[in-house]
């Protein structure tokens, strides 16, 4: 029984401990696609150049969290904003694998 109410105290503490966290900030980024260029191309990129991307068109996009990937999504209007659809959401243990 004793055991039993250090679990409960235990995951109380858990639940504090996660409340402390859900103030912290982090960075959602929703990468489009990626390429290489050299710095040549790049030096030479002025208004109206397109670079091609890895990705095709309509494909789902990338979501990260502090540069760690944990969705794929699609982008959605908000009124007159852009906003992003969650859509497969990344199995957490491969998140953890890519820290």
């Amino acid at each position: 029984m004793a055991e039993e109410e250090n679990n409960v105290e235990s995951v109380e503490e858990v639940a504090e401990n996660l409340k402390v966290l859900e103030n912290i900030d982090v960075v959602l980024t929703v990468e489009v696609g990626r390429t290489e260029i050299t710095i040549r191309d790049l030096l030479r990129l002025n208004e109206g150049s397109v670079v091609e991307l890895d990705r095709l068109a309509g494909d789902p996009l990338d979501i990260l969290v502090n540069n760690t990937k944990i969705a794929k999504g699609e982008v959605v209007m908000v009124g007159e904003r852009f906003g992003v659809r969650f859509g497969e959401i990344v199995d957490p243990e491969k998140r953890v694998e890519s820290i």
